[in-house]
């Protein structure tokens, strides 16, 4: 694939990639999540995501959601941890459409208090819908003991109590400090010519003059090791196990990624699979998860088993951890296990959304587009020795569990 970048005159930077096919992928990803609404607001940055769609200056909400719908195409949004992304979907031919929608959420939303009430309720529903998934909410629990004392410890969504508290004032408030032209990006897969479509963003994005005022990003304090039971008088057990890593910046990233698929990835024959489900029959379901932030990061192990093999897989689970920081991998395995993975890098990029945010993120995040071939060249460069050093990380006196009954 070929990739356009450009910046406008206000620091706005956009992110391009000329296609052959019938629609068009067009977002903007936000530097700013959850981690950056301040410990008076859990939920706030999820919160303005929501809102963000219910009117502006030009237009009522079921114009906006009707915007992009009438044509076929989709309007949404997700929010992360340092992030948010609101993106569209259309057939070819509407990116002047997508693009002047986009500005005038951004630019123009005004959180009209009725609506702001009203979607309070849907919020804390979503809320409650994670409460009832524990194989969800083990996450968060894991995160808040894991982050303890950080922004990065309290999740996404917040609760019932803190997003019913949030104004229309708030959300327009946090809008105008972290949607600031330095602060996104405006991504585009499309067949369109690229240097029109930078004109069209232009058009719509360059009169804006906000500077990113959000409090500066502490670093998570590394907090004790722990080995926790929750009992909510379940079915099944929901474990996660794991420790902190490092950021997404750091160069040891791909030995970890490499690592991750092999030890817990999406494929049937990953370790933990095989060792847990395939020969044994212990879980329905074992991950493995690498999270990476600007500062730190984490890899997660989760696992859900009756509750009388907890014990039983937490043991296989650290002897394979063992293994891989003990015993260098031969080269023909290495060599096996990084073809695996930058095949799946090939086929994950076959899916043209999931490839147009992940242009716009590495944007965001790296100045430039980091794509599944850039990733491919530096998965066949990891060593047995740099494998070797990151599995070291997670030695079992460096993770900690938590497990929800």
């Amino acid at each position: 694939m070929e990739y356009l970048t450009h910046t406008l005159a206000n620091g706005l930077r956009v992110a391009l990639c000329k296609t052959d096919a019938k629609v068009a992928y067009i977002g903007v990803a936000v530097g700013s999540g959850s981690r950056d609404e301040g410990p008076e607001h859990p939920g706030l940055a999820h919160f303005v995501e929501h809102t963000i769609f219910k009117g502006t200056w030009k237009r009522k909400s079921s114009a906006i959601s009707s915007r992009m719908e009438s044509v076929g195409g989709e309007l949404n949004a997700y929010t992360s941890k340092e992030d948010t992304v609101l993106y569209t979907s259309a057939p070819a031919g509407y990116a002047d459409r997508a693009l002047e929608l986009l500005s005038d959420i951004i630019i123009n939303s005004i959180f009209p208090d009725p609506e702001v009430s009203m979607e309070h309720e849907v919020v804390v529903e979503e809320i409650k819908s994670y409460l009832d998934s524990p194989s969800e909410n083990v996450y968060d629990e894991y995160e808040e003991r894991i982050f303890s004392g950080n922004a990065l410890a309290h999740n996404i969504l917040g609760s019932p109590e803190s997003v019913r508290e949030i104004t229309g004032y708030e959300c327009r408030q946090f809008l105008d400090r972290n949607y600031t032209p330095d602060n996104m990006v405006v991504y585009i897969s499309a067949p369109d010519d690229p240097a029109r479509l930078v004109r069209r963003v232009d058009r719509y994005f360059g009169s804006m003059t906000f500077t990113l005022k959000r409090p500066a990003r502490v670093m998570p304090e590394k907090v004790a090791r722990f080995d926790e039971v929750i009992d909510n008088n379940g079915f099944q057990a929901h474990t996660v196990y794991g420790a902190t890593t490092f950021s997404r910046y750091d160069e040891r990233r791909f030995a970890l990624y490499l690592l991750n698929n092999y030890l817990g990835g999406p494929c049937m024959s990953s370790r933990l699979n095989s060792e847990l489900r395939e020969k044994r029959g212990l879980v329905y379901t074992v991950d493995s998860f690498v999270s990476n932030f600007s500062d730190t990061g984490l890899l997660s192990i989760y696992l859900g088993c009756d509750k009388s093999n907890v014990a039983k897989c937490l043991r296989i689970v650290r002897r394979e951890l063992d293994r891989l920081a003990q015993c260098r991998l031969n080269p023909r395995l290495l060599d096996k296990i990084k073809t695996q993975y930058c095949g799946q890098l090939l086929v994950s990029s076959d899916n043209r959304e999931n490839m147009a945010m992940a242009m716009g993120k590495s944007m965001l995040y790296h100045g430039c587009v980091h794509d599944a071939s850039y990733t491919a060249e530096r998965i066949r460069a990891v060593t047995a020795d740099q494998l070797l050093d990151v599995a070291q990380m997670l030695a079992p006196e460096r993770c900690s569990r938590l497990t929800l009954l």
